[in-house]
């Protein structure tokens, strides 16, 4: 059950990974590198469960406050550059 649970947690991670490397626009990009955070969190609080350690849970809460930091860091970032900028970054060259 467990390991079904992790295995689909890692087949997501695989997919937003992708996402995040093939994505057509920087906003596809941000948000798969959120999802990909997240499911990082779930994934390590799925271990702590298992392993019974809730060391691994602090870790994991850590962890998903880095990402939204660095998420809205990002935002704020790509917010910065003008709108022809960013669309430009989405076409095809």
């Amino acid at each position: 059950m467990y390991t079904l649970a992790a295995l689909t947690i890692l087949a997501t991670m695989a997919l937003a990974l992708a996402r995040a490397l093939l994505g057509p626009t920087v906003w596809d990009r941000i948000v798969a590198v959120n999802v990909f955070g997240t499911k990082t969190v779930l994934l390590v609080a799925l271990i702590s469960f298992v392993m019974g350690h809730d060391l691994f849970i602090d870790i994991a809460l850590v962890y998903a406050l880095i990402n939204f930091i660095a998420i809205i860091a990002v935002l704020k970032l790509v917010g910065l550059q003008s709108p022809e900028e960013i669309a430009r970054e989405g076409e095809e060259p």
